[in-house]
């Protein structure tokens, strides 16, 4: 029986080269690691003025009517407070009384001091809209604090203290040699508690959480909470390898779901803040999309989805400066691997600007390189809205078989009826036939189909053409380029043989 168990642990992997591994038995206790570094994480309060927090009340506040009294967010008494002041509301909803002109909202949160002459970090959202930022150290000093700059995009903000004395501070580490399974701990000022330790483990790495284009967050199981958001996450090195962000709750407190922006990401960003006060990100002008198994088998890709595919390559950008095309899949970006789509914006944003850096990009079926250089990121400009299509006559169509689509010349009428831009050319989608592959992708009228099999197309004969070309090759995919209202994007388009026609 012995025997029988312990064969299958012979085949398990060794453990990488990067793997902590403590001593035997550790950690036993972490209280020699948490007196180190509980004097170096603050927790911060902030203020705003009255006029400023009521236009930030909080769900459940009736507009116009009193604050509920600053109680830590989300303990028993908020609750009470907001029960008694509905419970004693005269009729109409207002309040018995003006408030105060100086009336002020606070709220609470988290930071660490990575500089013995008082630099401090934090999450944006800890700071955002404050006029009074207050530091309150590990020995209850309070210092006031001026904010150097904040990075929206990653939720990073710096902070500045002016200390008679030195203070004790940490260091980051480095995130990328977190594993799945390493010990971490997590201290803040979760519910206005002041500094708290908690511990747990690393769950999960590269999370995208949908909160901006540089998502790229360690998951924790240490226990993270309201208040927590700006404070470090540990390695038993203690080395700050994340900072706390973001929990996943459903009640509003911990579930064992906690988000970090790694030390990699939030090291290079704070940096510049404290230098120069703003961030200066990479830029290479291209729209991307995802690669999918069926556009890489379309473009016989090897290895399977992999890489960012180009959409566009924006006019006057560094990308069609250095001579990447639409239709071309970027494998690698100065050296780094592009796993998936999402790690491009990344890997570009931490490229210094002005570099020169070597772009891998799969076209033709081969692999080609280009060397591309970087820009900075410019403001995003604002995004017009597109008013509805106009019912007009519509243009002479051509059924595609076998795709439930139905497309014809961009003629005025169809400039027209669909709102087109004027300096569209290709082929137009009148019509989608609901259930059908076409429909599957979200394809819809007004949407134009500029190349096919990256190959330009100005008539609905040629579409047809080339679509029968691809049958005939036995292609099962066409990668159709589309453009719509909201810009352009690859669509893999299976391809059903025509009605009549054998399989």
């Amino acid at each position: 029986m012995v025997a029988a168990l312990a064969a299958p642990l012979a085949t398990l992997p060794a453990l990488p080269a990067t793997a902590q591994i403590p001593p035997p038995g550790a950690p036993m206790t972490f209280a020699p690691l948490a007196q180190r570094l509980l004097p170096a994480v603050v927790n911060i309060q902030t203020s705003q003025a009255a006029a400023q927090a009521r236009q930030q009340q909080r769900p459940g506040t009736p507009p116009g009517g009193p604050e509920v009294p600053q109680a830590p967010p989300g303990s028993p008494f908020e609750e009470f407070f907001r029960d008694f002041l509905e419970r004693n509301r005269p009729p109409g909803g207002q309040p018995n009384r003006p408030q105060p002109p100086s009336r002020r909202g606070q709220s609470l949160g988290s930071g660490f001091i990575i500089d013995a002459s008082g630099i401090i970090v934090t999450n944006n959202h800890v700071i955002d809209g404050a006029d009074e930022i207050n530091v309150v150290m590990s020995d209850n000093t309070t210092l006031r604090a001026e904010l150097v700059g904040t990075d929206p995009r990653t939720d990073i903000a710096v902070l500045r203290v002016q200390p008679e004395r030195p203070l004790p501070f940490v260091t980051f580490g480095d995130s990328d040699t977190a594993l799945v399974g390493d010990w971490v701990l997590a201290i803040g000022n979760p519910f206005g508690l002041g500094g708290s330790v908690t511990a747990g483990i690393v769950s999960a790495r590269g999370r995208d959480i949908r909160q901006g284009p540089y998502d790229d967050f360690i998951q924790t199981d240490a226990a993270i909470n309201r208040g927590n958001s700006g404070g470090p996450l540990f390695n038993l090195a203690g080395e700050v390898i994340g900072i706390n962000t973001a929990i996943y709750s459903p009640s509003g407190g911990s579930i064992g779901i906690g988000f970090s922006i790694p030390a990699n990401l939030a090291r290079n960003i704070a940096a510049q803040l404290r230098d120069v006060g703003r961030v200066r990100r990479g830029w290479l002008g291209v729209n991307i999309q995802q690669v999918t198994e069926e556009i890489a088998e379309s473009l016989s890709l090897p290895g399977g989805a992999r890489g960012a595919l180009v959409a566009r390559a924006q006019e006057d950008g560094p990308a069609a400066a250095a001579g990447i095309q639409a239709g071309d899949v970027i494998l690698r970006f100065n050296g780094q691997e592009v796993r998936e789509m999402r790690n491009l914006p990344r890997i570009v944003a931490d490229t210094p600007v002005g570099r020169q850096a070597p772009v891998v990009v799969w076209r033709d079926g081969r692999e080609q390189t280009l060397n591309v250089t970087v820009s900075e990121l410019p403001a995003e400009a604002a995004q017009a809205g597109t008013p509805d299509p106009a019912p007009d006559a519509r243009p002479q169509t051509l059924e595609l078989a076998g795709l439930g689509l139905k497309i014809g010349p961009i003629t005025p009428e169809a400039r027209e009826r669909f709102t087109l831009r004027p300096e569209s050319r290709g082929v137009v989608i009148t019509e989608v036939s609901p259930g059908s592959p076409a429909a599957e992708r979200e394809l819809r009228p007004g949407d134009v189909i500029v190349e096919v099999q990256q190959e330009r197309v100005n008539s609905p004969a040629e579409v047809q053409a080339r679509l029968e070309a691809l049958r005939r090759q036995n292609r099962a995919t066409a990668l159709l380029l589309i453009e719509s209202a909201q810009g352009q994007r690859w669509v893999p388009l299976r391809l059903a043989a025509p009605q009549g026609n054998p399989g």
